[in-house]
């Protein structure tokens, strides 16, 4: 019986994977028509997810709250930024950069760690917070008597990445397609992206990825049980990290300009409510929270100003204080209606409707 229903479900699994890789092919090109400034919305949303992903690793499967992610971001943008400009007057390629800038990102991941092994919730929160906060201030403050990382003014001329010969910055015309910068880094992002989630798939449902669970329900017990809850603990840094130093490199190669202020406590806590919004520990559902934090935002402020001009006609009002009031409601209600996400694992569903059911 088993048999026969996975042999009916078999070619319905193909032509959804079919569509899907269709679809993702041909959006670049669809959302070009609105402009190309949506095709680079949808590159950041890519980035999102990655960032989402990796932060997910530490707060979805082992339950550490962080809120310095953001400074792994910075450590990979900068890396790249130092190795791929005239900043020093070097032009490493990206497959010297990458390899880099995941190694540093996933060292710092374990620096943070290893001082954190006995926190939990909140301390833990309070130290990861000040972690990033240092990252930021040191990259702002490295331009004396050295300088390393040109302080707020940043770092700009980025090379971007390359294949050979082969820019991702410049338009080009590929098997009679015209296809633009931010159409190449899509593909790129897009490629980079499912590695990554691959990677996270195949964590999850290993030894480790279970190791990681066990901490995030009862740590005590996970050690009496034989893990070792320390190296457990670092690896799930240093693996968020290692994911969050990629997203940076890419972020400085598309950009071609990378400063302090691009790696604010207000990013990682949007990365944190990606995270939180579509469901801790579950991949799918960081992945949609991930999406919709992206692109909500762009889409609000599309619509914002237009509607207040056919509303009020020229009475001006703050289109940014609109947009992000609208963003927190939607935030708010979400919180209230859907607790445990959008899109929440059935084992993270269980504990919700559990302790509902306690307190009852």
């Amino acid at each position: 019986m088993t048999d026969t229903r996975k042999r009916a479900w078999a070619p319905r699994q193909l032509a959804a994977i079919v569509i899907i890789g269709v679809v993702l092919a041909v959006l670049p090109f669809v959302v070009g028509l609105a402009g190309q400034g949506w095709v680079r919305i949808m590159n950041f949303a890519l980035l999102y997810v990655m960032l989402a992903v990796g932060l997910n690793i530490v707060v979805g499967f082992a339950g550490l709250l962080d809120l310095g992610y953001i400074a792994f971001y910075a450590v990979g943008a900068y890396t790249w930024a130092l190795l791929a400009s005239p900043h020093f007057g070097l032009h490493l390629p990206f497959w010297a950069i990458l390899p880099i800038s995941l190694g540093l990102a996933a060292l710092f991941g374990v620096l943070l760690g290893a001082p954190t092994l006995k926190l939990r919730g909140d301390y833990l929160a309070i130290v990861t917070l000040g972690f990033g906060e240092i990252i930021r201030i040191f990259l702002n403050n490295l331009n004396a008597p050295i300088n390393i990382t040109n302080g707020p003014q940043g770092i700009n001329r980025i090379d971007p990445f390359r294949l050979g010969d082969f820019s991702f910055s410049r338009t080009q015309t590929l098997l009679g397609v015209r296809v633009t910068g931010p159409e190449k880094y899509y593909y790129l992002l897009l490629a980079l992206t499912l590695l990554i989630l691959l990677v996270c798939v195949r964590l999850q449902n290993s030894r480790i990825g279970r190791a990681w669970e066990a901490i995030r329900e009862d740590e005590i017990a996970a050690k009496a049980m034989g893990i070792n809850t320390r190296n457990v603990k670092l690896l799930a840094f240093a693996m968020g990290a290692s994911f969050g130093g990629v997203a940076g490199a890419l972020f400085a190669s598309m950009q071609g300009f990378v400063s302090p202020e691009s790696f604010s406590l207000t990013e990682s806590i949007s990365v944190l409510c990606m995270v939180v919004l579509g469901g801790m520990g579950h991949i799918p559902g960081v992945i949609l929270g991930a999406l919709i934090l992206a692109a909500l935002p762009e889409f609000l402020r599309a619509v914002v100003e237009p509607a207040q001009r056919l509303l009020f006609g020229e009475v001006v009002l703050d289109p940014e204080g609109i947009r992000m009031l609208l963003f927190g409601l939607a935030m708010v209600c979400v919180m209230l209606f859907r607790p445990a996400g959008l899109w929440p694992s059935a084992v993270r569903r269980r504990e919700l409707a559990g302790s509902e059911a306690r307190q009852s």
